[in-house]
């Protein structure tokens, strides 16, 4: 999938699996575009990431650890960095080179931007026509919004997930985690592997335009069926599915525990573990449109049964009876759970500027062809790898 020119050769510490030798120059920042080569970089592809002079704008962002941001420390490891003003002739010079050996570029800055600069999709294609370029934005290259700006809140809320999101008659909330960035680095990861297998066929690259606004549309899921059907918007149902029951957290007598019996026999057994066998008798709970239309009279029912032990109990009478549940965690709880610890999904990132390594999530791809280390390389220091890159493509600095 790879093209190379005669030269140096890459770093003999080159990551491995199955992306290994595609080469990406990575012009992202702060959380889409880097989330979008960090997988990438996961799963074995070399990650140039091309900064301006003064850098990602996630290298300010807290939380900091020995005066150096954590959160662009976990976005960015492993990755090379180089600074590049491409408003400068010799800059530019070098950003041809890299791109002349390039299998992928990436940029999520606003669209038109590097129209600007000389470097649109028809002159890529023209001057590198095995390059896949990928774009992530807030709203993709076309449409009436492609020249706006967005960030993951604005998309949340534009995208429906926020009306979604939350208990009924609460304020807007925000999912917890930043979705709007996080869905559009993955479909922009699937929308590049897919455009270099398609490589391999055609013989050409492809331009990949996600928006981030289009991936909220596309994790919608139920509640587009839901209107599809009914013609009402939905709203927040708290912590309940809309079209499976039981399906939600429940209280117990020191907190809560989640509850999933997503059919009739899961059901069954779930009454059976909670001592009301004749619940699967009931009119009102024989089926699961019959649960889902009661569904408060059947939580009431629940809860009076839960709360009169503790969640460590109820978590041990449903699993045996295999009714799927599980705890509420918080995140170092989640963290410590011996499940994600066995799936090796806690990794250390071994950095020399820092005095002790620091935790991240790990990559949930497992593959038998390729190791899951442990460990992960440290992310670059602005403009670290320049004198090692220029090397390598026989270029002199200024």
């Amino acid at each position: 999938m790879t093209d190379r020119d005669a030269g140096a050769e890459p770093p003999s510490d080159a990551p491995t699996g199955p992306l290994s030798g595609v080469t990406i120059i990575d012009m992202t920042r702060v959380l889409a575009g880097p989330y979008c080569t960090l997988v990438l970089r996961d799963l074995g592809a070399r990650v140039i990431k091309v900064e301006p002079p003064g850098g990602d704008d996630a290298r300010g962002f807290g939380p900091f650890i020995e005066d150096r941001s954590a959160y662009f420390l976990s976005l960015n490891r492993g990755k090379e960095s180089i600074a590049l003003d491409l408003k400068q002739a010799a800059d530019r010079r070098v950003f041809d080179a890299l791109l002349d050996r390039a299998d992928v570029l990436v940029e999520n800055y606003r669209a038109g931007t590097l129209e600007k600069l000389g470097y649109d999709w028809t002159a890529l294609s023209s001057r590198w026509p095995r390059l896949v370029y990928a774009a992530v934005s807030g709203f993709g290259h076309s449409g009436p919004y492609a020249g706006r700006a967005a960030y993951d809140m604005v998309v949340q809320g534009m995208g429906g997930i926020m009306s979604v999101t939350g208990w009924p008659g609460g304020e807007p909330t925000r999912v917890g985690t930043s979705v709007g960035d996080i869905t559009a680095g993955l479909f922009t990861a699937i929308g590049i592997c897919a455009s270099l297998k398609d490589r391999e066929r055609t013989g050409r690259g492809a331009k990949v335009d996600v928006g981030m606004l289009d991936c909220q549309i596309a994790i919608l899921e139920n509640a587009i069926a839901r209107f599809a059907v009914s013609g009402q918007a939905p709203g927040p149902l708290g912590a309940r599915h809309p079209s499976i029951t039981p399906f939600e957290s429940y209280r117990t007598a020191d907190g809560h525990v989640i509850v999933a019996a997503g059919n009739d026999k899961l059901f069954a057994k779930l009454a059976g573990a909670l001592g009301r066998p004749e619940w699967t008798e009931e009119a009102r709970f024989r089926d699961n449109q019959a649960r889902t239309t009661h569904v408060d009279a059947l939580k009431a029912e629940m809860e009076a049964v839960l709360t009169g032990e503790s969640t460590e109990h109820w978590l041990a009478v449903l699993e045996r009876a295999g009714v799927p549940c599980g705890p509420i965690n918080d995140v170092a709880q989640a963290l410590a759970d011996p499940q994600v610890r066995a799936r090796n999904m806690v990794v250390e990132m071994l950095d020399p500027g820092l005095a002790e390594p620091l935790i991240m999530a790990g990559n949930p791809i497992k593959s038998s062809a390729y190791p899951d280390p442990t460990t992960r390389p440290a992310a670059p220091a602005l403009d670290a790898h320049r004198a090692a890159l220029l090397a390598e493509l026989g270029l002199e600095d200024g």
